[in-house]
């Protein structure tokens, strides 16, 4: 028999940016026992997390929630809105960008993948990946377009690969001073409940998101937040779908239920999620996401290691890459610092494979958390003959001493 449970003692460091560690209180919520998905209790359960899911999206629109991934929520978001051979414009920051391509190429589309060019000088890596989207690059390719061709601007709000928060309001800017009716879908699969979000403020049409991440649940649940625009589009967009299909779900989320069997317990803990955040207040939660960050950034610019993000205007809140010096491969670092201390770290992926690993720094989570991660990290880099430049851990505490939290 394979042996699943092979923690030393004491607890795991899961630090990687997502699935992030899950709050016992949630964990409690999802143990209690399943109800009839049918019956009157259920429908209670369904009204208040479809409620309280607007307020995380900011919306005042139906939010769809799927018992998939955000992958699948991304293909909902495709299905419902274009057609065959519909053309979609996205733009590329990093792995999950370019996977979001790739589907939209399986699908039937045309995809045009746009891109910062060049390489950086200092880490041999590709600029689009170090950056957040250019909305004047979106502007003028939608300009370009004449005849309206281009159905859809997909783009993602926190790039899970590289530590890259975009400036989404700028894309919705761009959009409208090119007099384009595209609409606009933003993968925040990983920003929602951990970076500032506003669907209905920043003309969102469909925002894409799962369960893993911010909202502190495991992987299981995803969503698409709607606009009226994208709910007409989906009216007449000719994309096979079934399970996808937006119209049976929102109108039978009208009365708390839905058309297929949801995950009742997970959904228990959906319910418990929204209202440990509602509690703190959203901006509560985005400044402690924002102070996390800095502590990590601290200790990282302490060892004189590239962020991985090259802006400091949209460094995320919820993960910060570390690129590693050439010639060190990223991934031996992260598997001795595995093995040696019990903490996971991402790993860089695609293009950045064996040249960064990414800390996390949201779901159950705290100061002394990530004091403990910083130092496996300082005690790795060094075990793995890494030049630093200085103590992280010393910097990332001074960071922490000097602010207090919300």
């Amino acid at each position: 028999m394979i042996a699943l449970d092979k923690h030393p003692s004491g607890r795991h460091f899961l630090q990687i940016p997502g699935p992030s560690p899950v709050p016992d209180r949630i964990l409690r919520a999802i143990s209690l026992p399943t109800i009839d998905h049918r019956g009157p209790e259920f429908a209670d359960l369904g009204n208040k997390v479809l409620a309280g899911i607007r307020k995380i999206f900011q919306t005042r629109h139906p939010v769809v929630i799927y018992p998939a991934s955000g992958t699948g929520a991304w293909e909902a978001a495709l299905v419902n809105v274009c057609s065959p051979g519909d053309r979609v414009l996205m733009y590329e920051t990093g792995h999950f960008a370019s996977l979001w391509h790739k589907m939209a190429q399986r699908l039937g589309l045309q995809p045009e993948l746009l891109a910062l060019p060049g390489i950086d000088e200092a880490t041999g890596l590709p600029n689009s990946w170090r950056h957040g989207v250019q909305a004047e690059l979106i502007e003028q390719r939608l300009r370009d377009d004449r005849g309206q061709q281009i159905k859809a601007v997909c783009v993602v709000h926190n790039e899970t690969s590289t530590g890259v928060t975009s400036d989404i309001a700028a894309v919705r800017r761009a959009i409208d001073a090119a007099g384009h009716p595209a609409l606009l879908l933003v993968d925040t699969i990983s920003g929602l409940a951990s970076a500032d979000f506003r669907h209905d403020e920043w003309g969102i049409d469909v925002s894409i998101s799962g369960s893993q991440k911010g909202l502190m649940l495991p992987p299981g649940i995803s969503f698409n937040a709607l606009s009226p625009k994208a709910i007409e589009a989906g009216n007449t967009a000719k994309l096979p779908k079934a399970f996808w299909a937006w119209d049976e779900i929102v109108e039978m989320n009208k009365t708390g239920y839905w058309p297929y069997t949801p995950n009742t317990n997970l959904l228990y803990g959906l319910s418990e999620a929204i209202e440990m955040l509602l509690e703190q207040g959203m901006p509560v939660v985005f400044a402690r996401h924002q102070r996390w960050a800095r502590g990590v950034r601290a200790a990282v610019q302490a060892w004189g290691l590239p962020i991985q993000c090259a802006d400091d205007k949209v460094f995320s809140p919820v993960l910060t890459g570390v690129v590693t010096p050439r010639g060190v491969d990223a991934d031996a670092v992260r598997r001795l610092i595995h093995d040696r201390f019990d903490l996971s770290l991402g790993a860089g992926l695609g293009k950045l494979r064996g040249r960064m690993f990414r800390i996390g720094h949201l779901g159950d989570c705290n100061n002394l958390t990530l004091m403990a991660a910083l130092s496996g990290v300082e005690m790795g880099l060094k075990l793995s003959g890494v030049a630093i430049a200085g103590r992280g851990v010393q910097a990332a505490m001074d960071f922490f001493a000097a602010t207090p939290s919300e």
